[in-house]
């Protein structure tokens, strides 16, 4: 840095406003910005909502996130004040969520909140679509992102080595939100495939479990590009309970691949899970061949919870499907139109229901 826009008295009064929320731990480890009342209030101006609203509970917790309490952590995050109806539109999707989500964030497997964005409010607030979706260099899905995290430490008190559970974790702890990549998709947008109008604005929630790549520069066949999905969904340590939940992020050269072979997204959805099977006898070697009668977690034949599960593929009783169903897997398309990278996400939802809740921007 060249710049020394600020006096050194200035620098040791903001570096003592970082230390002071850090003192309180009101970080993710990161500095935030410093929230005054009339910086705050331009986040609210950007709502019809009140500010005493309540966007998103955690009964078990006895706390709540207000409208007020969701802007102080988007400032803090370092969001735009404009980005705001955004972030509220999150916390609404998060709340619908199918999935029993409020105890879900503190779980030893390490979830995170995962945002994925359509319609014009993404080129409105300069949200990244394509290259390094899930990494650094764009104001808007690193702080939007961002402000939802703060929010789990600083409302619900969810701070590592405490209240949050995390075996390991994941990158996305830290910020999960990118845009779908509708200028270069040849299928329908995920809101619109959902309901919603192409001119809509709307934020698709899903609860993170990790996220794994998919390299295939080699091949043009939609079949053999669509086993590599599968091969990637049926790793026996992505199953965890009775079924799997997941979501294809598909790059555009992967997504032009079916296309050009008259494979839409539902096409794709149905070739992953008639053909996501495993023998039971590799799940056998595992010690994953049976459910918890309590958890409906996956574990030995021979555990006294043991029971049998459900996931048979038809009448063969030697197979096991990894999705209950194809809605169990959902499809965006993003990332650069420079190689063929696309990516499988681990999520938790319903295994027999649509495992992501959509909010529209107001």
């Amino acid at each position: 840095m060249t710049s020394t826009a600020v006096t050194v008295g200035t620098a040791h009064e903001l570096r003592a406003v970082q230390e002071f929320y850090a003192a309180r731990e009101w970080t993710d480890g990161l500095p935030v910005v410093p929230v005054t009342e009339d910086y705050l209030d331009e986040f609210l101006a950007t709502t019809d909502r009140d500010p005493n609203e309540v966007l998103f509970r955690m009964p078990h917790l006895n706390r709540d996130l207000t409208v007020r309490l969701a802007a102080i952590n988007a400032a803090l995050a370092g969001c735009l004040p404009h980005y705001f109806p955004v972030i509220v539109a999150a916390w609404r999707a998060i709340a619908l969520e199918r999935f029993p989500v409020r105890g879900i964030w503190q779980s030893t497997t390490g979830t995170a909140p995962f945002l994925v964005v359509n319609g014009p409010v993404t080129s409105q607030i300069a949200l990244n679509s394509s290259g390094n979706i899930f990494g650094s260099g764009f104001r808007a899905n690193a702080t939007i992102g961002r402000a939802i995290r703060l929010a789990s430490i600083n409302v619900f008190g969810l701070q590592p080595h405490r209240l949050d559970q995390a075996t390991q974790g994941n990158p996305s702890k830290f910020a999960a939100a990118f845009a779908e990549n509708e200028a270069e998709s040849p299928w329908e947008p995920f809101h619109v495939e959902h309901g919603y109008a192409a001119s809509d604005s709307v934020v698709s929630a899903f609860v993170i479990r990790t996220v794994m790549h998919v390299e295939a520069r080699h091949t043009r066949s939609a079949e053999q590009l669509g086993r590599d999905f599968v091969n990637s969904i049926t790793r026996t340590g992505a199953l965890l309970h009775e079924y799997n939940t997941s979501l294809l992020v598909v790059g555009p050269e992967h997504a032009r691949v079916f296309a050009d072979q008259g494979w839409d997204k539902s096409e794709l959805r149905r070739f992953v899970f008639e053909n996501a099977v495993l023998p039971r006898s590799a799940l056998a070697e595992v010690g994953k061949d049976a459910i918890s009668s309590y958890s409906r977690w996956r574990l030995p034949a021979d555990h006294p919870d043991a029971i049998a599960d459900e996931a048979a593929a038809g009448d063969r009783p030697d197979t096991v499907r990894a999705l209950s169903s194809p809605e169990a897997l959902q499809i965006v398309v993003a990332g650069a139109n420079n190689a063929g990278v696309s990516a499988v996400v681990d999520i938790f939802g319903s295994p027999r229901g649509v495992p992501v809740s959509l909010a529209q921007v107001e």
